[in-house]
């Protein structure tokens, strides 16, 4: 085995999926998926079930995900060691702080890697280079590169009643204890369309706001990606046709840095999105809530 068949190992059992795990290492399908099998030759064991949806880690996985990690930092580290000092160049991004983690972890890994890369993150309403944020967040004067659209759900106490639901109706949530979020771009959106909210507790941070949700405190409307991997709380979806759009947005006024730019270059963009905007509003009633733009 070698160095690059561990890296897209570990592209894969991250991802669950070849095609997005190609993606991330800039090759082809056919060349992850041949590393992948040289690689369970070699261990012998398998490592992925294959399936339509794409690839279940095994137990074996599991146990070799840590050792691989752990080979791939002390490579890089090795590689960096007698790296000879440069001008770096500097990148201030401004970040939303109700942002998916993975993706956004995903979004900054390549930046973090580069030592010659000065990375600067601030809140979305600090002075930066470029901004993380919802598209209903642009400025004027601002680009906007959409990046991921997502849903909102109800995170709620895996014990909770709602729970035997498969999909919430804003009725279903008259006097149930709510909690609000401090930093929900879309709280008014559902203070408007909710029936009369019961709030028992104000959340300052996405964690706060799901770790109160594990304790039975209440039930928060979150954005998919805030409760996704989170085994502490039950996800049910709602019948409120409510979305946002993540993307990059940077000011087109001046022309952006070498570093701005090339990160730019990177970012995977959202395929198709005024089609799939536009099937959207086919599929909704016209009595369907909408959010604003």
């Amino acid at each position: 085995m070698d160095i690059r068949e561990l890296r897209y190992f570990a592209a894969v059992y991250r991802e669950r999926n070849l095609t997005a795990a190609a993606k991330r290492c800039f090759i082809s399908q056919p060349s992850i998926s041949a590393a992948i099998t040289n690689l369970e030759a070699e261990l012998g064991t398998t490592l992925f079930i294959r399936h339509k949806k794409g690839m279940a880690p095994t137990e074996s996985a599991a146990q070799f995900h840590g050792i691989a990690r752990k080979i791939i930092d002390e490579a890089d580290a090795a590689r960096n060691l007698f790296r000879k000092p440069a001008t770096k160049q500097a990148l201030t991004l401004g970040l939303l702080r109700t942002l998916d983690q993975a993706r956004t972890i995903a979004l900054l890994k390549p930046l973090t890697g580069n030592a010659d890369l000065a990375l600067r993150l601030v809140g979305a309403g600090q002075k930066a280079d470029a901004r993380i944020v919802a598209r209903t967040m642009i400025a004027p004067g601002e680009h906007f590169i959409p990046l991921w659209s997502e849903r909102y759900v109800a995170a709620l106490p895996p014990s909770h009643p709602l729970t035997l639901k498969e999909t919430l109706r804003t009725s279903d949530f008259a006097g149930v204890p709510m909690i609000d979020r401090c930093h929900c771009e879309q709280q008014e959106f559902f203070k408007r369309t909710a029936p009369p909210r019961k709030p028992v507790a104000i959340a300052e941070s996405e964690e706060w706001a799901m770790a109160l949700v594990a304790a039975g405190v209440g039930v928060a409307i979150v954005p998919e990606g805030v409760a996704r991997g989170n085994p502490d709380v039950a996800v049910r979806a709602i019948d409120v046709d409510v979305t946002r759009q993540v993307g990059l947005a940077y000011p087109s006024a001046h022309p952006s840095s070498d570093a701005l730019k090339a990160f730019i270059a990177s970012l995977p963009r959202q395929a198709s999105s005024r089609r799939t905007s536009s099937r959207k509003m086919k599929r909704a009633s016209p009595s369907s809530p909408r959010p604003g733009p």
